[in-house]
């Protein structure tokens, strides 16, 4: 595109992409989303007891949270304890295959681990394995 200048010259005109206001978009972007990212991963709080031995869960599978105040969750969602069992029926196509995790907070009672224990195996699912923490081996604790 031309432009006659105020002394009757000929002129282009610049055409070029201003990048500065898209990169500080994009950067505002970025660290939204890096901002918001761990508050949408986070999930029931449990702060599981700690083991030598600790498997680590490679793939995803179903996990059963018990808080601190024995309030019991099915993933992210809270459910009646008593409900367990027809809540696995629905979501489980194979129940001798499945495995069901299960996080319990370390002060929660026995009683109420056995309960939701009870509840998980009444469902049909046998292969149920108990989510703890590694031991921190270097001294500090």
């Amino acid at each position: 595109m031309a432009f006659t200048a105020a002394n009757g010259r000929t002129q282009t005109s610049l055409s070029d992409i201003n990048i500065t206001p898209l990169v500080d978009v994009v950067l505002v972007l970025l660290i939204i989303f890096m901002v918001t990212a761990p508050v949408l991963q986070s999930g029931v709080e449990v702060n599981v007891p700690k083991t030598r031995s600790v498997k680590e869960i490679t793939e995803e599978r179903l996990v059963i949270s018990i808080n601190k105040q024995q309030r019991v969750y099915l993933g992210n969602d809270p459910i009646n304890i008593n409900q367990i069992g027809a809540k696995l029926r629905q979501k489980i196509r194979d129940p001798q295959h499945q495995s069901i995790f299960i996080r319990a907070d370390e002060d929660v009672p026995f009683g109420a681990f056995a309960t939701v224990m009870d509840a998980v195996k009444q469902s049909g699912i046998s292969n149920v394995s108990i989510v703890t923490q590694p031991l921190d081996t270097h001294g500090s604790r």
